[in-house]
């Protein structure tokens, strides 16, 4: 495919066909692949640089070009109408609508080579979110314990809890969704005491709290425990994905959700309201903007992985809401779009979270990732705007061990394709597991009872401080 070409995705399989080739080889690795994998890294068990991860996921895709990795002498089919900024890292430029967040790119890691083949929101999200190549390129592809689990439900079933009754892993406010929900937000076939803890509630909201961990007046832990309707208190978050109650550890899930329910830690965690109205103003008052908020809280608080999700949708077609899609469809287009909101929310949040981790002490040893499922085709299309574009992209890494002001790779002079250093999701994984001090060659057990690893990708140690 030619630099600045446009891309056009190919047909799509069965959800039949789909199944079948899980089944067949869990997650597309067959025995050879597995084997090979095991060879991948071999270096020593990590020490723990990162005691807790902020994923703070941007769904819908977001240009690379419009971003970390412009490309001002491109042809005018390429290089959009965005100027570039110098930051304060002399390797690092971004756009010039990003100026607060230019000021703190000496605390951050970009990897300018991501790149993988899938087209498709739901299968590229999949392998975001997990660091597992999905078993189909297909906007079908749906939860299933044949598909594996998210970061964090990996990082509760082998991080040891020094407190029953935190959670190691908390999602919110959505389950983001492309037709149906995108795999890869739960614990698969770890079962469901290694889902998150998901909350479904807004922290915008005046009123955002954990009634669901709440007890009813006059109710103690010890009656709840012998009432019939314990399962219906709890069975909110069981209720997540029709496949998870299939799943094994449900008994050990309700006993973990127990735990929740006496704890006051984790309500003063999510006590939003404990803070001054000077830093919810600076994280904005949005429901992305007090969900990084809320991610600092908790991580605070001891939870090791908190993904916050930054829409529900793809998005792309408002200015007020929704993800990172922006094709141009319905006779919008995609730079009104950027510049009123993903753009100007992008520059309230991260700026401000990254500020307010190292002021507080926490950025060294906190994981900041900002990231998308790809990032958007380097020749813009007929509707002023830009389509999918999985070849290369761009990864944000600030704080967990990693280097400041630091570039690992890079992009051909369109960012069209990795130029150098090369880098795939499933290196982004083991990346990020290696900064929390999980052996990337870690084993956990499939759907059925056979050891696979965590990851087939390689830590990315050139970005490792």
């Amino acid at each position: 495919m030619s630099a600045c070409s446009s891309f056009h995705p190919s047909g799509l399989l069965s959800r039949r066909s789909m199944l079948r080739a899980g089944s067949l080889g869990m997650l597309g690795i067959t025995l050879p692949k597995l084997l090979q994998a095991s060879s991948q890294y071999t270096g020593p068990k990590p020490p723990v640089r990162a005691k807790s991860v902020i994923f703070l996921f941007q769904w819908g895709g977001p240009s690379h070009l419009e971003t970390f990795d412009m490309k001002p002498e491109a042809d005018e089919n390429c290089r959009g109408p965005h100027k570039p900024m110098r930051s304060a890292s002399p390797d690092i430029e971004v756009n010039d609508r990003l100026p607060k967040t230019a000021a703190v790119m000496d605390k951050v890691t970009l990897i300018k080579s991501v790149h993988h083949k899938m087209t498709n929101h739901n299968s590229a999200g999949y392998y975001a979110l997990t660091g597992k190549a999905p078993p189909s390129d297909d906007q079908r592809l749906r939860e299933s314990i044949e598909l594996f689990p998210g970061y964090g439900s990996i990082a509760d079933k082998l991080i040891e809890r020094p407190d029953p009754a935190m959670p190691t892993y908390v999602s919110y406010p959505h389950i983001i969704s492309d037709g149906t929900p995108t795999p890869g937000q739960f614990a698969s076939f770890l079962g469901k005491k290694h889902d998150p803890l998901y909350v479904p509630s807004d922290p915008n909201d005046a009123g955002f709290s954990l009634p669901q961990f709440s007890l009813p007046t006059g109710l103690s832990i010890d009656r709840l425990r012998h009432r019939r309707g314990l399962q219906q208190f709890i069975d909110q978050q069981a209720k997540l994905m029709d496949f998870s109650a299939e799943a094994k550890g449900l008994d050990e899930y309700y006993a973990k959700a127990l735990g929740m329910l006496n704890s006051t830690r984790i309500r003063e965690a999510f006590n939003l309201g404990a803070e001054a109205d000077k830093m919810r103003e600076a994280y904005g008052r949005t429901t992305y903007g007090q969900g990084c908020l809320l991610a600092r809280r908790l991580a605070e608080s001891g939870v090791k992985f908190t993904t916050c999700y930054f829409s529900d949708s793809i998005g792309g077609q408002k200015t007020d809401g929704g993800g990172w899609d922006t094709h141009g469809f319905n006779n919008t287009r995609m730079y009104p779009i950027i510049e009123q909101y993903h753009l100007p929310i992008t520059e309230q949040t991260l700026p401000t979270l990254l500020l307010d981790l190292e002021q507080r002490g926490m950025l060294d040893e906190t994981l900041v990732v900002w990231m998308g499922e790809f990032g958007r085709t380097p020749k813009i299309n007929a509707n002023i705007s830009r389509d999918h574009w999985p070849h290369c992209y761009t990864v944000l890494l600030a704080g967990g061990g990693t280097k400041r002001g630091f570039v690992h790779g890079s992009s051909d002079e369109t960012g069209s394709h990795p130029a150098t250093n090369p880098v795939t999701p499933d290196d982004v994984a083991a990346t990020i597991y290696y900064l929390m001090g999980i052996d990337p060659r870690s084993e956990v057990m499939d759907a059925q009872g056979r050891p696979i690893m965590i990851s087939s990708g390689n830590p990315i140690m050139e970005v490792v401080a």
